[in-house]
């Protein structure tokens, strides 16, 4: 998965994954009720700053903060705009 957008500096694009609608009972979570995400892809990256080059590729897995980011919406997918930094573990 890709995007047609370039992030600069030390930012990073993610696609959240999808949040869980149902418990593993069989529950239905409420839209207000359900937790955000803190896991996905990444999709894009800029080039990093001109002393610290960027650790995270395009691809990897990664867990970042509840609240970190930026939400965007590019073609009608929704993804998370984060600095490098807000990223705290790459799966």
């Amino acid at each position: 998965m890709s995007v047609n957008v370039k992030p600069l500096h030390d930012r990073v694009i993610v696609k959240p994954e999808e949040k869980a609608e149902k418990t593993a009972g069989g529950i239905i979570i409420p839209d207000t009720a359900q937790e955000k995400p803190q896991r996905g892809e990444v999709v894009a990256i800029g080039n990093g700053k001109v002393d610290e080059p960027l650790t995270v590729k395009v691809g990897d897995t990664v867990l970042f903060g509840k609240y970190g980011g930026t939400e965007i919406e590019i073609e009608g997918e929704k993804y998370l705009l984060l600095k490098e930094s807000d990223i705290f573990v790459i799966l």
